[in-house]
């Protein structure tokens, strides 16, 4: 898209960088876990898809909003933690919990809609998007999933709806690989058997190599 130079995203391009690395995956999985522990080895700073002032308005746009403008909604917190993220990456490492894949995943999983029209929908922005150097996208059984939900105590209806809405866990899943299929930064990372720290090692030898 040929953008107004109003709408560029600031130049912090042309500035010494950190290592960005994104986690992804269905509620549940571990990325907030992982994402506090990477922060704290990596001193990096810790984002997530949905930043203030977005995250105090997701809920009534999860209510409200129709599809489109829901859709609106996210791009607009996905464009302003893409622009957080920039100027983070000149002061040192960003892990982000959820960045565009769950844009894609989760929009499409909640409206019955196919993956790649959200790509589509979302293509448009791609150069303004921070590019993460590597997105790592966490599975786990189906049995695994539920006894982590289990012992959440803030358990939300986006969470709950994973299980109580037919289908939704399934499409999630599928939506999350066909996604990861298309991302050439992918890696995918199984967490069942595997303890946060053992995760967090293999994440950071793929941050060594983003540094070499």
């Amino acid at each position: 898209m040929n953008l107004p130079s109003a709408y560029a995203p600031i130049p912090y391009d042309d500035l010494p960088r950190g290592f960005f690395g994104v986690l992804e995956g269905v509620s549940g999985v571990g990325k907030s876990t992982l994402a506090r522990l990477l922060a704290k080895r990596l001193g990096a700073t810790a984002l997530h898809t949905l930043t203030l002032p977005h995250e105090e308005w997701a809920e009534a746009a999860r209510l409200r909003l129709q599809a489109l403008p829901q859709f609106g909604f996210y791009l607009s917190g996905l464009l302003h933690t893409s622009d957080r993220t920039r100027e983070a990456l000149t002061a040192g490492p960003v892990i982000a919990d959820r960045y565009r894949s769950s844009v894609i995943a989760c929009h499409a999983a909640a409206h019955g809609i196919p993956a790649e029209d959200v790509t589509r929908l979302l293509d448009p922005f791609h150069d303004y998007l921070a590019t993460p150097d590597r997105t790592f996208y966490l599975r786990c059984s189906e049995q695994a999933l539920r006894e982590r939900m289990r012992s959440k105590p803030d358990l939300k209806q986006d969470d709950a709806d994973l299980f109580e809405v037919p289908h939704r866990l399934k499409q999630l899943l599928a939506n999350f690989e066909t996604v990861a299929v298309g991302d050439p930064t992918a890696v995918v990372l199984d967490t069942d058997g595997r303890t946060p720290d053992q995760l967090a090692d293999e994440i950071l030898t793929y941050v060594e190599s983003g540094r070499a």
